[in-house]
């Protein structure tokens, strides 16, 4: 067992954890709040189509290539949180698992519709059939596509973040105030997304929901970084579940 243990290697686990938690929050920021606030130009669809068309392969980059970097990350955060979280239920560390990858399944579809947003402005064959000011609305539609299925994802995160605040608290190893965050955090994302997705007119969250969850998303993953986790304790709570 002990020998398991090594090869498991938590403390590293739980670094590398911070640091794929910050490497996403970066390429988020650049795929959903800089490059998008170039691009786009509320209201003025003829615009927005005329900035992409111009400054497709920044676009892309920015776009495409930052998201594809942040999914291929989330697969193996949710994986490493799992083997993380695991010692304190099973379980719940599994539930949280998918819930997180779900997110990922979702998102990683959305960015089809970036490409029709490309195919549109490529010229292709079917973009024929409409003239320019249809093109420009196409546009305007298949981004506002992507935002929402970004928000269907958020929804499918909830779980992950709620029962992610549970195990923290209940481990031991990690600081329960971390927990506390998250899960009020995991509160902010399903009022936000839920907020979203079915009020008519809800479509800014509001900044003390905001807050919380940054606060949440940025302090866990420091703490991972600089403090890892509490070995003896995740150890024994190792060999309780080895012998469950």
């Amino acid at each position: 067992m002990n020998s398991k243990l090594r090869e498991m290697s938590p403390s590293a686990y739980a670094r590398f954890a911070g640091v794929l938690y910050l490497l996403i929050a970066v390429a988020a920021i650049f795929a959903h709040m800089v490059i998008p606030e170039q691009f786009i130009v509320t209201g003025d669809a003829a615009a927005t189509a005329a900035n992409i068309a111009a400054n497709e392969t920044t676009f892309r980059l920015g776009t495409v290539g930052s998201e594809l970097f942040i999914l291929l990350s989330e697969i193996v955060l949710a994986v490493v949180l799992y083997v993380l979280l695991k010692p304190v239920n099973k379980t719940l560390s599994l539930i949280a698992a998918v819930s997180r990858l779900a997110m990922t399944t979702i998102h990683g579809l959305n960015l089809l519709n970036y490409y029709l947003v490309f195919q549109l402005l490529n010229g292709a064959d079917f973009a024929t059939a409409f003239n320019p000011d249809q093109v420009n609305a196409l546009v305007t539609l298949f981004l506002d596509a992507h935002s929402i299925g970004f928000t269907i994802g958020i929804a499918f995160l909830v779980p992950h973040v709620l029962i992610l605040g549970y195990l923290i608290v209940q481990s031991g190893y990690f600081p329960k105030v971390l927990g506390f965050l998250f899960i009020a955090a995991g509160i902010g994302y399903l009022f936000d997304s839920m907020g979203q997705l079915l009020v008519s007119g809800y479509t800014t969250t509001p900044g003390a929901i905001a807050a919380v969850i940054a606060f949440a998303e940025i302090a866990f993953p420091i703490w991972l970084l600089v403090k890892g986790v509490n070995m003896d304790r995740w150890q024994n709570r190792a060999l309780v579940l080895e012998t469950a």
